[in-house]
This record gives C-alpha cells, structure tokens and sequence, in this order.
C-alpha cells in the first residue's frame, strides 16, 4: 500500500516541526536563561589580601542635597572648601544679613500702625456707647410723652428705633474692637 503525497508531507512537516521544538529545547536548557549555573568549589584558607584591581575613574556621591540659606542676605565668610569633610551641623558659610534694618523699621511701623488702629476703635466704642445712652434716654422720654399723647406713635416709634441702631453701633464697635 503506496502513502498518498500529501500525507507523507505533513508527516514530514509535522517530523520537522518535533525536531525544530527539541532542537530549541536543548539550546535553552544547555546556554539559555535556563541553563545550570556553573560553579567553583575551594577549600577555604587562611592568608593575606592584595589588592589586585587598579584603575582610573570618577567618584561620584551617592546621595546630592541642595543647601541654601533661610532668609535673603549676603555670605560674608565661607568656612569650608570644596573637598573638605564635615560634619552633620557644622556651619560651612556666614551671612551677612542685608536687610535687616529696614525689616525691624517695617516691624515697627507695623506695630504702630495697629496701636493706633486700636486706640480708633477704642474712640469709636465710646462714641457708640454715649450715642446708645442718648438714644435710650431720648427713647425713653418720647415713650412717656407719648403715653400721655403728646407725641404722635410714629415718633415715639423712630426714637426706638435710633435706640435700636444705637445699640447696633455699640455691638459692631465691640466686634471691631475684638478683631
């Protein structure tokens, strides 16, 4: 019995294919990423060491940090220098601060702009407090001519109601005056 042609081609096809996969297998498993690591037994000893690699290069830090000063001004003495060791907390520049005069007249401005800022609401409070007396009093007065008729109701209504802003103005000075 005679093998049709095409099935002895894809036989052979397929033998092919098989020997291509073993063929790969072996390469991967004798120099590939899954080859057997070699490695080389000794007997431990005792003796001396020597150095026994020379060579010329750079050294480089492992770690960089930026260093700077904390307030404007100018270095008037630098007290390292380049390659020099130091230490965690050692001073390595002095500054000279440039500004530091007009920063304590600006500081003093300041605190003298508020103290007269404080004494004005202390002003209005009291102006606010000798209005609200004047109100209550003038309310209380137009209440009692009023009763007896001798004031119209709406204006015994607007003296209270100068009494009330009047109170108003006393709460808002006492507020300014908090802030």
């Amino acid at each position: 019995m005679k093998i049709p042609p095409i099935v002895s081609r894809r036989l052979g096809l397929g033998l092919l294919g098989v020997l291509l996969i073993v063929a790969l297998a072996y390469v991967v498993m004798r120099s590939g990423p899954l080859a057997p690591t070699r490695v080389t037994v000794t007997q431990a000893t005792v003796g001396s060491l020597s150095a026994s690699l020379f060579g010329i290069g750079t050294v480089e830090a492992r770690r960089a940090y930026l260093i700077g000063p904390t307030a404007a001004g100018r270095v008037s003495k630098v007290l390292v220098d380049v390659g020099d060791t130091v230490k965690a907390g050692q001073l390595l520049a002095e500054m000279d601060p440039v500004d530091l005069d007009e920063r304590a007249a600006a500081l003093e401005a300041s605190i003298a702009r508020a103290s007269s800022v404080i004494a004005a609401a202390q002003a209005q409070r009291r102006d606010a407090l000798a209005r609200g007396e004047l109100a209550a009093t003038t309310a209380r007065r137009y209440g009692e001519l009023g009763a007896q008729k001798f004031m119209s109701a709406g204006a015994v209504e607007a003296k209270q109601q100068e009494q009330a802003s009047a109170d108003a103005a006393v709460a808002a000075a006492d507020a300014n005056l908090a802030a």
